[in-house]
């Protein structure tokens, strides 16, 4: 009995069948490239032509990029060890794409501000005094809310078009976490990778899409749920 006066009560929130929170995230996203066969190809934005002895193109990249988001938690219990989880979330986190050619190095900026919408499992380990580990899986559904307006290239010339991701597409996620009890809250850690099912590249026939086949979304998500 005294071992368990000891233990912190969390606020009761894993008593509860259904229990809300908020969450804070950092997020690293890249792409996965997939190149056309062709792809070296592409005309040289420096000299307005390609390089007939062995292309003009020399490397498509994708570094990653930081951003943070904001979110919500409605979990419910399913089990004493398992819950569903329901985590939306408002993400701001632009992508880059990096062309090297023979005369120069274009950055592409592909903006993003995302309406995630992530459902998953989270699987529990007994509780250890104030804490306990979790595994959590599942998949998401992103729209990118960034308006049209700001990605209207129109006007631009060719070397100033822009790179479009498709406004949606889902993902499959993995994570694992840990649960700290407080007196009257639980606070969380939790690190999820996840990666897009389908092609996001929404192809607009210019010079900076033909190279690339497929682009599939990647990212790190570094969370601190509060619950």
């Amino acid at each position: 009995m005294k071992a368990l006066a000891q233990d912190n009560w969390g606020g009761g929130v894993d008593d509860e069948v259904l229990h809300f929170g908020f969450a804070f995230q950092y997020v690293t996203t890249e792409f996965k490239v997939l190149k056309s066969d062709d792809w070296q190809n592409a005309i040289d934005p420096g000299t307005g032509q390609a390089n007939s002895s062995g292309g003009s193109l020399t490397s498509i990249g994708s570094p990653a990029k930081t951003g943070f988001g904001l979110g919500l938690v409605t979990d419910l219990r399913l089990t004493n060890f398992s819950n569903l989880r329901f985590t939306p979330a408002l993400v701001f986190a632009d992508k880059e794409l990096q062309y090297g050619y023979h005369s120069l190095v274009l950055v592409k900026k592909v903006q993003s501000t995302t309406v995630d919408l992530p459902l998953g499992v989270k699987l529990k380990s007994e509780r250890r005094k104030n804490f306990r580990v979790y595994m959590i899986a599942g998949g998401k559904y992103s729209r990118n809310i960034v308006s049209k307006k700001k990605l209207d290239d129109t006007d631009l010339i060719d070397q100033e078009k822009l790179v479009w991701m498709k406004s949606g597409y889902f993902s499959y996620e993995a994570g694992v976490g840990l649960d700290f009890y407080f007196e009257y809250f639980k606070m969380s850690p939790e690190i999820k990778f996840s990666q897009s099912f389908a092609n996001v590249l929404e192809r607009r026939g210019n010079d900076f899409d033909r190279p690339i086949d497929r682009l599939y979304h990647k990212g790190i998500q570094i969370s601190l749920f509060f619950e």
